[in-house]
């Protein structure tokens, strides 16, 4: 490496490498100018759309609980623009208005969409925790078993469980029920939970 002793030798070195390198460095520094406020552009555009997606989101929800004739119509079109948390949220609520209507293979087909629309490890396992109830519901009980292996949050083993040994239970295998009910008893379980396990528990006694 050249060690400069002058200042007037500084100056030059400095000189000829902005006379060798100048044209890079100002291209650099634009291109970084560029990707800075391209950055900042595409953070305000995605706030901007976040927002008039809260607020799509609002109103398809509000005429799909007010039992509007174009309830369900909004709330699916709404969700096919919005392959986001917002779009999960209004395929959760669309499934189980669905569901109250009895239309189990409608909400499998929106719980099933919103599978792979969202990374969130809780809203995941809500999502496969209602899959798994809309499956055996429709008798889809190997299904229903798959979709509860999928669950991995420790706050919804119990819950799980308790399906799990539904499942078990309609499919005959009495002792697979109560290892179910038995581990969703040793997990975190709520209080009534606890006593429902308990009972079903009980019951597979009798």
């Amino acid at each position: 490496m050249e060690v400069y002793s002058t200042e007037n030798e500084q100056v030059d070195a400095l000189r000829r490498f902005f006379i060798e390198y100048g044209k890079a460095l100002a291209i650099g520094v634009v291109i970084g100018i560029g990707a800075l406020l391209g950055w900042r552009y595409w953070q305000s555009h995605q706030q901007a759309e976040m927002t008039g997606a809260s607020q799509s989101y609002q109103q398809a929800s509000e005429a799909l609980t007010g039992g509007k004739a174009d309830g369900v119509a909004l709330a699916e079109k709404f969700i096919e623009k919005n392959a986001n948390n917002y779009g999960v949220l209004a395929a959760l609520q669309l499934a189980q208005h669905e569901v109250d209507q009895k239309n189990f293979a409608k909400a499998e087909q929106q719980l099933a969409w919103a599978q792979g629309q969202t990374k969130d490890e809780n809203l995941k396992s809500l999502i496969d925790l209602r899959l798994a109830r809309v499956q055996l519901q429709e008798n889809k009980l190997d299904d229903a078993l798959k979709t509860l292996d999928l669950i991995k949050a420790t706050g919804w083993v119990a819950m799980a469980q308790d399906i799990r040994g539904d499942v078990l239970v309609k499919k005959g295998d009495v002792k697979g029920a109560r290892e179910a009910y038995s581990k969703g008893l040793a997990s975190d379980a709520s209080q009534s939970l606890q006593g429902l396990l308990r009972m079903k528990l009980n019951n597979l006694s009798n």
